[in-house]
């Protein structure tokens, strides 16, 4: 499975040395670092996901000496892998650009988000394909867009109060049962993509 992640990572070398410099750019811009680095997570992954669903990478997946569950886990593995490689770069360009620390409760949010996002994206492409999943959030964010405009015309503002009352929270134990909550929905979310995935034929 270790080849299986270094298989990503290395076809990744390219995406990885455009996007963290332009997320560079992005910290020296007034755009939330926690949306930033969620996006850029999102996009790293999916592409590194969206490589192996092209038939013919599949035939070669499973005509290897791996497992179906070994093909899974390493792509939830790499999700850890490549949103601590972007939380990462964004702690040291905070720490150049605007020398100050990143607070670690910000970067356990993009995390957190990250995981959480895995854990629906994941199943639902290896169900059908990531294909329809990017035209399936376009049709929801026309949606969200026209709710904003039309009836919940500050609902941008009411998420982004919660965010910041979350975030400034001091009782540890909530970030905890938070994060307990989080893992178990990833840890039932890899299970389903094991076997959605073993019942798949190629």
């Amino acid at each position: 499975m270790f080849h299986l992640i270094r298989k990503d990572i290395i076809l990744q070398k390219k995406s990885l040395m455009i996007l963290l410099p332009a997320l560079f750019v992005y910290l020296t811009l007034n755009i939330s670092y926690i949306w930033s680095g969620f996006v850029f997570s999102i996009v790293i992954i999916m592409n590194a996901f969206s490589m192996d669903e092209k038939a013919r990478i599949n035939t070669l997946l499973n005509s290897l000496p791996y497992t179906r569950r070994e093909i899974v886990s390493s792509k939830y593995i790499g999700v850890l892998i490549f949103t601590l490689i972007v939380v990462l770069t964004i702690f040291i360009g905070n720490l150049i650009i605007h020398r100050e620390l990143t607070i670690w409760i910000d970067l356990m949010f993009i995390v957190c988000l990250v995981m959480v996002s895995a854990s629906f994206i994941f199943p639902f492409s290896y169900q059908f394909n990531s294909r329809y999943l990017f035209k399936g959030s376009l049709v929801l964010f026309g949606i969200y867009m026209v709710l904003i405009n039309t009836l919940f015309r500050n609902l941008n503002d009411i998420i982004r109060e919660n965010v910041r009352i979350l975030l400034s929270l001091q009782n540890l134990n909530v970030y905890f049962l938070i994060l307990f909550s989080i893992m178990i929905l990833y840890v039932c979310s890899w299970l389903l993509s094991i076997r959605i995935y073993r019942n798949k034929a190629f």
